[in-house]
């Protein structure tokens, strides 16, 4: 347990902002299909208040969210963690996204539209997304609640 104060509810939120706009933002995305958990490490982009991630159409991930349409991912560590429930609202083949791809393989280091005709950017709004540190910022974690920011 930390004696650090909590941070507020409007710096947390710009703290999560910081870390989806930062250059190559790595994350955990979990998805389920067929009652099977899958858990895989993806690199996103921020675009337009959207998580974009770029994956094979055939990959468990993809299946997962063209099947369910939800995904939980996770950024940080233990000690500084953001969670995010998110929703997917489309599937974009790589060779058709030429905006999409661009903002993506701006804020990271490679180009989706380069891996072959195969891959997709998955276009993901969030519904909710937690943050925290340690114990004491549990209260009050739930930053953005159905779609929408709660400060």
């Amino acid at each position: 347990m930390t004696s650090d104060e909590p941070r507020t509810k409007v710096q947390r939120k710009a703290d999560v902002l910081a870390k989806l706009n930062a250059r190559v933002v790595d994350a955990w995305v979990a998805t389920a299909s067929d009652g099977r958990p899958h858990l895989v490490p993806l690199t996103l982009a921020w675009h337009d208040d959207r998580i974009v991630l770029a994956t094979d159409r055939n990959a468990p991930t993809a299946r997962a969210l063209e099947a369910q349409g939800t995904a939980r991912l996770a950024l940080g560590h233990t000690r500084d963690v953001v969670l995010i429930d998110a929703v997917r609202e489309q599937t974009v083949p790589v060779a058709e996204a030429q905006e999409l791809g661009a903002v993506y393989a701006a804020q990271n280091d490679w180009d989706p539209r380069t891996a072959g005709p195969d891959y997709v950017f998955l276009v993901l709004r969030p519904d909710r997304i937690q943050a925290w540190r340690e114990v004491n910022e549990l209260p009050g974690r739930t930053l953005m609640r159905s779609g929408t920011w709660v400060i």
